[in-house]
């Protein structure tokens, strides 16, 4: 119900036969580009802020231009793009990027991919990345100690002046190289063009990285490559054959777009990297060690698309592991309920549930009960009368139920914010009658924000954190509060690997959790009773097995720089929301 924003997508090809080939055998050269727009159209779900592409010509002449980039704003920016490239993006190398910010920075400045230009072609590189730096101050800090002074304060615009900085330092290597050899003038250029390690400039530039990404990259040269964080929390595909590689940040994009089986496609390894020469010839390189598995759990709930084949049956798991707690909820009276989901991304896990049920041997009643009526323009109004608005968006099946006999049981995927349960849907639910309200999350209680690509960065935005805030203020516990913010306030000054806010969670079960959530986000006047079931822990790691990254549901962050930040939140929300300081 309440849209998460994801940073963001990446597609990237290379062609391995002349354009000529590709003409030949599809009718059209343009093969790569309308493979790179399929890539990107699949994959919009994960960036509807801005779009861009970019594409180096290995075969152009000196004086003509051999790198080139398109960009747009906005959901259609894809569409926008494509009608604009001609023939001039004819090449051997594209790449796709789609954005949402996590940031709040937009504007066409901030849409990748990022390019940093120079005369000699191994020099140019432009980059795009799914990704989201937590230590952007320590490397800023790194390269103005060197003498540089970047232009925009920016993780993806600072990580390209360090790369470049670095592949400028791999080609003045072998410019000495070259000379040692006995090379002159043009001699030179190509011996350049046709040596560089593109692992050597990764594994200076990662190395001062702490974050989730997925940093891709083409140089003028004709090198391609793709970067995995050691963490393994954002995730990567590829796939070769005798025509193309290609890497995107989804399997079945890939699968749908070339017409593969699952197991064709390979997961880019936590820390790996993925090169592709000017020659053509690709290999992996292991670029950093790779740490604890921390891969994204929020993929498979949430972002990802829900056609991967595992991904569906995860979901579903999700959704039947939740059949005993719900039918406690409704006291196992399964012919006075009707059962539902919202939004469309939860409708895996409901049908997950539902085969739960019948599993138990019981008929399930199935409506739709909950509809996406309009974009309302919310913003025309303030106050309560956006909040009446608001209340609109959604809208219900009259009739869907037995007005005070049936109970009502509605899944969704997440509960993160609470707003749109309070300002709609429980308004709009409860104009039915229903006998009792069980709202279900497929995933457990968000308790804290995310800082690897997820727009979930303000404690005080999370109902459970502000849920259990609530139950310290009601108890006198106010020193859990007061101890918290002095741990975080020293830590800032330390080296310390402590998340000290899951001290704010600890004194209270899940249920007492849910309960204050509940009593939170009921709307006054509403009549029917509501009770939340969220997905545990463990029921998220049975049914994700291979990605165990959940740190917003326990606060245990694999990276230093995670932690950090969650204290530093903690610290923030008491000086700036509770105006409180010691």
């Amino acid at each position: 119900m309440e849209q998460l924003k994801h940073e963001c997508g990446v597609a990237m090809i290379r062609l391995l036969k002349p354009l000529s080939y590709y003409e030949r055998k599809y009718g059209t050269w343009r093969y790569g580009l309308n493979k790179l727009y399929l890539l990107m159209e699949k994959q919009h779900n994960r960036g509807q802020e801005g779009a861009g592409v970019a594409c180096v010509n290995m075969d152009a002449p000196v004086g003509e231009e051999y790198m080139f980039r398109e960009k747009a704003l906005g959901k259609d920016a894809i569409t926008e793009i494509f009608k604009r490239i001609d023939d001039s993006f004819a090449g051997q190398l594209y790449m796709g990027h789609l954005r949402y910010s996590t940031t709040g920075k937009s504007g066409l400045q901030y849409v990748h991919p990022f390019l940093r230009r120079n005369n000699w072609r191994a020099k140019n590189l432009c980059l795009c990345g799914n990704f989201n730096m937590t230590n952007i101050d320590e490397v800023f800090q790194y390269l103005t100690q060197q003498g540089q002074s970047p232009r925009i304060y920016g993780d993806a615009y600072i990580t390209l002046e360090l790369m470049g900085h670095r592949l400028d330092r791999e080609v003045e290597r072998l410019f000495v190289e070259a000379q040692q050899q006995g090379l002159e003038g043009t001699d030179i250029t190509a011996y350049i063009d046709s040596h560089v390690e593109m692992a050597n400039v990764l594994k200076t530039t990662m190395s001062h990285y702490d974050g989730g990404y997925v940093m891709c990259g083409l140089t003028g040269s004709g090198e391609m490559f793709a970067v995995r964080d050691p963490w393994g929390i954002r995730p990567a595909f590829w796939y070769q054959d005798d025509e193309v590689v290609v890497l995107a940040s989804e399997r079945p994009v890939i699968q749908t777009t070339f017409d593969l089986h699952a197991e064709d496609i390979h997961e880019l390894k936590p820390g790996q990297s993925l090169i592709v020469n000017k020659s053509g010839t690709s290999h992996l390189e292991q670029i950093l060690p790779a740490k604890e598995l921390s891969a994204c759990s929020f993929e498979r709930i949430y972002f990802s698309r829900g056609s991967d084949r595992n991904i569906y049956q995860e979901r579903k798991r999700l959704g039947e592991q939740l059949t005993p707690a719900i039918m406690q909820a409704i006291d196992h009276d399964v012919a006075h309920t009707v059962f539902s989901y919202i939004p469309n991304t939860a409708e895996v896990a409901f049908y997950g549930m539902t085969d739960g049920v019948r599993r138990l041997d019981h008929d399930v009643r199935i409506e739709k009960v909950v509809w996406k009526d309009i974009k309302l323009r919310t913003f025309i109004a303030e106050g309560t009368e956006r909040n009446d608005l608001a209340a609109h968006v959604y809208d219900v099946s009259y009739g869907s139920l037995t007005p005070f006999e049936d109970n009502l049981v509605i899944i969704d995927d997440s509960i993160v914010r609470g707003t749109t349960l309070k300002e709609s849907i429980f308004k709009i639910l409860d104009r039915l009658h229903p006998k009792k309200i069980v709202m279900v999350s497929s995933s457990p209680q968000i308790r804290y924000p995310d800082y690897y690509g997820i727009d979930m960065s303000h404690l005080e935005e999370l109902c459970a954190f502000r849920a259990a805030i609530a139950l310290i203020k009601e108890r006198g516990m106010e020193q859990v509060i007061a101890e918290t913010y002095r741990k975080c306030k020293d830590a800032d000054s330390t080296i310390d690997s402590i998340n000290h806010v899951r001290a704010i969670y600890a004194p209270f079960t899940v249920e007492e959790i849910n309960r204050k959530i509940v009593e939170m986000l009921r709307p006054e006047g509403m009549q029917a009773p509501v009770e939340l079931v969220y997905q545990s822990i463990e029921g998220l790691h049975r049914a994700c097995p291979d990605h165990p990254g959940d740190w917003y549901f326990t606060g245990r962050y694999p990276t230093s720089g995670g932690i950090r930040l969650c204290n530093a939140a903690f610290v923030s929300y008491v000086e700036n929301v509770l105006k409180f300081q010691l």
